[in-house]
């Protein structure tokens, strides 16, 4: 199937982390129309969100025509897990949850934790591959509190609303502080002029 050169797709098989972008997408008001593609990607552990972006990008490069994006973002516990579960969230949010990631942690107060997430784009028009980048700071909550956004969202409390958790905002309050909605940023006004 042929894709119109104004459509550009979001591979990802995550319709939360979809609806976000999306809502993101209709806001800005672009000339290209979001559409969600679920391929099967190949993730490895390296030692940047880059580099597992930039392989997940190439693996399905040969699957898909035209212009697509993938994003791949970490949850990152500095204090006092050194950055656990980092590069490994996913698998980490899978084998041991938000409650495994709070029963590691004994000073919730002095916590410091922070979202990052990366965009790589291949924008077919220019046959380059780019990326956009957005970094949240915060700390741990000592209970999953909300019932909005997905993943480490319930148990992430941003410094710049330190009275709830990403669970707790609205998609919009999300989009206009978090690593995600930063990187997307980016990535849309990129779009604008391109």
């Amino acid at each position: 199937m042929t894709q119109n050169e104004n459509t550009l797709s979001f591979i990802t098989g995550n319709k939360f982390k979809f609806r976000e972008v999306f809502e993101m997408f209709r806001k800005m008001k672009v000339k290209y129309d979001l559409i969600q593609k679920d391929i099967k990607t190949t993730e490895i552990q390296a030692e940047t969100l880059k580099n597992v972006a930039l392989f997940k990008l190439n693996s399905v490069r040969h699957k898909i025509e035209g212009s697509f994006f993938i994003e791949d973002a970490g949850f990152f516990v500095d204090i006092p897990l050194k950055g656990f579960p980092g590069i490994y969230s996913s698998y980490v949010l899978k084998t041991i949850g938000n409650k495994g990631i709070i029963d590691l942690i004994n000073d919730f107060d002095g916590s410091v934790a922070h979202f990052s997430a990366v965009i790589a784009l291949y924008f077919n028009p220019i046959d380059k591959i780019l990326f956009f980048e957005g970094m949240i700071e915060g700390k741990v909550s000592e209970t999953i509190r909300g019932k909005g956004g997905f993943g480490f969202d319930p148990i992430f409390i941003p410094n710049i609303i330190p009275n709830k958790t990403f669970a707790e905002l609205s998609i919009d309050q999300k989009n206009k502080i978090s690593h995600r909605g930063q990187a997307l940023g980016k990535l849309l006004e990129f779009l604008k002029n391109n």
